[in-house]
């Protein structure tokens, strides 16, 4: 891409507040934008080929949303702790493996998708986000749910097309959870706890493509209070 295309959206954006690139085949986050620390919101490079987040992105303190899905990230800094007003991280695509342990600093963030990664383990530390409405973990290689998951606040958990054949009874305790995504997993029907048909919030469970048929559920303890949930949240949205 040329200096001068940059050079025009970097004039755009100091007004705008938004730098829009993607599908540009960059192979870095460009440098040029550390002018813009004071003027971004929104920062968008999805498409490319970025390979490393830089440690600079620290500095962007007004930022609200950040979106690089299908680069070829492997990690992201510590330093993106600093973001204390994002409140949507978008890195679908890409193939991450861990996140770092301050990502739980981002006290603003309600939107954390992290589809089509490589992450093995169910990430830790996340509890302390208070503001998260949706944390979007479907396409990795996530094996367990493990009781921490009972500190998020997530009002939807996307797991889909993981490899998830444990699933703690602790989700049930989630005290916002509404939707939770477990579609195409290795899951069996003795896998699924009864607290969160019973006891949970949970008025969204999905769990086609999984090692049993979806109807068996209706044999389990507490399937009719989760149905009860179920459709009186459809009710409202009808």
């Amino acid at each position: 891409m040329g200096n001068s295309a940059l050079k025009s959206h970097l004039e755009t954006s100091q007004k705008t507040g938004v730098f829009q690139l993607t599908g540009k085949g960059l192979p870095e986050f460009p440098e040029e934008l550390q002018r813009l620390t004071g003027n971004l919101r929104t920062v968008d490079l999805s498409g490319n080929k970025i390979e490393v987040l830089p440690a600079f992105i620290g500095h962007f303190l007004h930022l609200k949303s950040l979106t690089l899905n299908s680069n070829k990230l492997t990690s992201i800094p510590s330093e993106i702790c600093k973001l204390k007003k994002l409140e949507t991280l978008s890195l679908n695509g890409n193939q991450i493996q861990q996140l770092p342990s301050t990502l739980g600093q981002l006290k603003a963030l309600r939107t954390l998708s992290l589809s089509g990664n490589r992450l093995r383990d169910f990430p830790g530390g996340l509890g302390t986000l208070r503001q998260l409405d949706l944390l979007d973990l479907s396409k990795n290689r996530i094996q367990t749910v493990p009781p921490e998951v009972t500190d998020l606040q997530a009002i939807e958990i996307n797991l889909n097309q993981n490899q998830i054949s444990v699933l703690s009874a602790e989700v049930s305790r989630c005290p916002r959870l509404k939707v939770l995504r477990l579609e195409e997993n290795c899951l069996e029907l003795s896998s699924i706890p009864v607290s969160i048909l019973s006891d949970s919030q949970v008025s969204l469970l999905s769990v086609e493509g999984n090692l049993f048929e979806v109807k068996m559920m209706r044999d389990l303890e507490g399937y009719d209070k989760y149905m009860e949930r179920f459709t009186a949240t459809k009710k409202k949205f009808t």
